[in-house]
């Protein structure tokens, strides 16, 4: 791409960003990163972004697919360190095997959530199932409490979540929190929402929203709004706390997003790679310690553990840059 063809993208983009901005909505656009190791699937990271950290406690949002699996790479992550956060997975299409270092091993489908909170330090692998012909979904992360960082390690993985059906047809799956009544298993440290939203095409959702908190719609398909705002796919529009309700509609097709929400997160922290920590010295430990474990014996592994998938691998850790690493909040600091 030329310089003068990225100035008319970046241009294009701003405009965008600007109209949503004009009707209420923040608009998140998404970069392509991939994920794992040297096979990698291509996701859009949402957040973190440039201007925006997180939407509540979530700091963390891929989206993938649909992806075909034949002939391409799927999920296919080696064992790998997380602190200071919990992960959770959700399925539109296809399975993922999850197995880590508590020694808990679950596939999560279409309808269930699976949720791994990492404490003081966890590691895991996740690989798309042989039996995967399409793969479609989100990993989210949220960050927890900093009081919660040395916590021991913990996995819940749920079959089913409990459902809420609207006037007009549309679902919502909820997998973590409570909407409408219908309470998630997932276990939490601060209050949030997490759920997956189904759209007949041609029709519109009314969502009752709690006002205390911040809330996020992430589009997985074509043809979303968020209050008549066009969210793309991968994007994220957000609204600020003091918001009661909110239109989510879908243009033509059958429409499918993501619901995110939380009470603004009060706390500061260094994000690096896999690791949440209080500050630059407390990550920085983390990495040498799994650079330290990563390969040695599995009874000498105190920290991060040993994953036992067969892979006989495991994902070394980036270096950290020469300067500091300073925590951030919820905003960039413009």
């Amino acid at each position: 791409m030329s310089n003068d063809e990225a100035l008319l993208v970046e241009g294009a983009e701003r405009s965008c960003i600007d109209a949503a901005h004009a009707a209420g909505v923040e608009l998140l656009l998404p970069r392509e990163v991939p994920l794992g190791g040297p096979r990698a699937m291509p996701v859009l990271r949402s957040l973190p972004n440039k201007h925006r950290h997180m939407i509540g406690a979530w700091c963390f949002a891929d989206s993938f697919g649909p992806t075909p699996m034949q002939g391409g790479p799927g999920m296919d992550v080696p064992p790998h360190p997380h602190t200071g956060l919990q992960t959770v997975s959700w399925l539109v299409e296809g399975a993922v095997a999850h197995t880590d270092s508590t020694g808990a091993r679950h596939t999560v489908r279409p309808g269930g959530v699976n949720v791994m909170t990492a404490g003081r330090g966890i590691s895991h692998s996740e690989y798309s199932t042989p039996d995967t012909a399409v793969l479609h979904g989100v990993q989210l992360w949220t960050a927890l409490p900093l009081d919660r960082h040395d916590i021991e390690p913990s996995f819940a993985g749920i079959d089913a979540v409990p459902s809420v059906a609207l006037p007009g047809g549309g679902v919502v799956r909820v997998f973590v929190g409570s909407y409408a009544g219908a309470a998630s298993a997932a276990p939490t440290f601060s209050p949030l929402l997490g759920a997956e939203l189904r759209i007949p095409g041609g029709s519109e959702m009314e969502l009752e929203l709690e006002p205390a908190f911040e809330h996020g719609v992430l589009a997985l398909g074509p043809g979303i709004a968020l209050d008549d705002v066009p969210i793309g796919v991968g994007e994220i529009g957000v609204l600020e706390p003091g918001r009661a309700s909110a239109i989510v509609s879908a243009e033509r097709a059958d429409g499918i997003a993501i619901l995110l929400g939380g009470v603004p997160h009060p706390e500061q922290f260094v994000m690096f790679w896999n690791f949440v920590g209080r500050d630059h010295a407390a990550v920085e430990r983390a990495r040498d310690a799994w650079m330290a474990e990563r390969d040695a014996s599995e009874d000498a592994r105190p920290r991060f553990g040993f994953v036992d998938d067969g892979s006989g691998t495991t994902l070394p850790s980036p270096r950290l840059p020469t300067v500091e690493l300073l925590p951030r909040g919820r905003a960039k600091r413009r």
